[in-house]
């Protein structure tokens, strides 16, 4: 996403691109993710195009286009079908305009397409130069949140990131956008990320349980969406037949345009298999929960603190919490980390690929991934925090990791002490010495000593 700081040479970049933003004469439409198709194509060695042709017609009726975005909510339950705003949904879509009232439109496409895409795949116009690299909404994978590692962040977590940005990163403040555009960017933003996986999913269950190869399967498996008696089939208030088969051609005619009133229509497999999809996605956004952080029993006394920082610095470097091994000795940085992150993987170790041999990597680079880039873990030293520094946040990110990243969770109970995990005290121990490195110290008034070692001066970080 670009903010008013940095939309400007965003803006400047894109104009010197050659590369497309999912624009075909001149309306912007959502690409497939090819990118996965291709990798479940290479771990699966079933052809996915058939399976992928189905799948775009099912996202079509379900979702729309970037133009007239739709929200099933028909399909969904009570709650689900408020999840998001239809009216939100289509302030945010489309093309940049406003109104007499000062209403505005196509904001996801004023704010965010240049880095983010139209699809939500992280490859805008500007992605190439971002380090690092925009976010793909559509793996429904986000790295900044209160939850937990495997759950969805929740509303006031994307409220935050649109307010303050991600520090370190080309993504800026949102705080000059109004409150209510920035409601509509969040919708918008969940929508994109819940098409995504909707999309990922079913492709997934195409090849793996469907039978889709290289023709479909039997009709009654084949991937549709189901049309409700709300929805019935028959003629638009301009004449033109209105097919619930996706893939009746326009020339055909309906097989039965009366069918008996006694005989209500079954729902075959492939429909039943979209909606529980489409069902299971969208609840896995209802009410995420924030994690809750256990009470910092620290009470302020500078003595207190360093003592504190002392113990996180032992446990920073020790073998249980080993944050050194990729943060480097006292938050440093610099350590040689040959890793990737999810994103990645992907298309390239998961299934095979070293991500150095650029033949292997070339096809899915033409169906559009970004060139691998090993991961460059944080220099917290003087450094700053992308998620946030507040103590909470900190702790969190101890405990649960970063999802997408290889930066693992940790256990956390009294009874894993010194075993396979942490305490909650030491977790804030060390939430004090990241702490101490990020920003300055107040010094203690006798010198700190390490608990187990006496002799042991205490690394405090950054003192003033």
């Amino acid at each position: 996403m670009t903010g008013p700081h940095s939309r400007l040479w965003l803006l400047a970049v894109a104009c010197c691109l050659p590369v497309g933003i999912g624009c075909q004469d001149g309306e912007m439409e959502f690409e497939s993710n090819r990118v996965h198709a291709m990798a479940l194509e290479r771990s699966r060695d079933v052809p996915t195009e058939t399976a992928l042709a189905d799948v775009e017609l099912v996202l079509a009726e379900l979702f729309g286009t970037p133009e007239e975005p739709a929200w099933p909510a028909d399909r969904l339950t009570g709650e689900q079908a408020e999840l998001v705003s239809l009216q939100r949904l289509q302030q945010a879509s489309g093309s940049v305009e406003s109104d007499a009232a000062n209403v505005h439109r196509g904001l996801y496409t004023e704010h965010c397409v240049i880095c983010h895409g139209v699809s939500g795949s992280g490859t805008g116009p500007a992605s190439m130069y971002q380090w690092p690299y925009p976010r793909d909404f559509r793996a429904g994978v986000f790295k900044w949140k209160s939850t937990q590692r495997a759950d969805k962040p929740t509303r006031d977590d994307l409220r935050r990131l649109l307010e303050n940005g991600v520090p370190g990163s080309p993504m800026p403040s949102f705080a000059t956008v109004s409150p209510s555009d920035r409601e509509a960017l969040i919708d918008y933003l969940i929508y994109l990320s819940i098409r995504g996986e909707v999309e990922r999913r079913l492709l997934a269950l195409a090849i793996d349980d469907l039978g889709y190869e290289e023709t479909a399967p039997p009709d009654d498996l084949r991937l549709r969406v189901t049309v409700s008696e709300e929805q019935d089939p028959g003629r638009n208030e301009d004449g033109e037949l209105i097919f619930t088969d996706l893939t009746q051609s326009s020339r055909d005619e309906p097989a039965d345009e009366s069918p008996a009133e006694d005989q209500p229509s079954v729902p075959t497999e492939g429909e039943l298999a979209v909606a529980e999809i489409l069902q299971e996605v969208v609840g896995e956004w209802m009410q995420p929960q924030t994690s809750p952080v256990p009470t910092d029993l620290f009470r302020g006394e500078a003595d207190e603190l360093h003592a504190s920082i002392a113990r996180g610095s032992k446990l920073f470097g020790g073998q249980i919490a080993n944050c050194a091994g990729c943060h480097g000795p006292a938050g440093q940085g610099g350590m040689p980390l040959n890793d990737l992150d999810d994103w990645t993987k992907e298309f390239t170790t998961r299934i095979g690929i070293t991500p150095t041999d650029a033949d292997a990597v070339k096809p899915f680079r033409k169906a559009g991934a970004l060139p691998p880039r090993t991961i460059q873990p944080r220099r917290l030293a003087g450094g700053v925090l992308r998620g946030g520094d507040d103590p909470e946040t900190i702790f969190r990110r101890i405990q649960h990791g970063i999802a997408g990243t290889p930066m693992p969770g940790i256990e956390l109970s009294e009874s894993a002490a010194g075993g396979t995990g942490l305490t909650p005290g030491d977790v804030w121990d060390l939430v004090h010495y990241v702490q101490s490195l990020v920003h300055p110290t107040p010094k203690p008034s006798v010198s700190v000593v390490d608990d187990e070692n006496l002799s042991a001066t205490a690394e405090t970080g950054v003192s003033s």
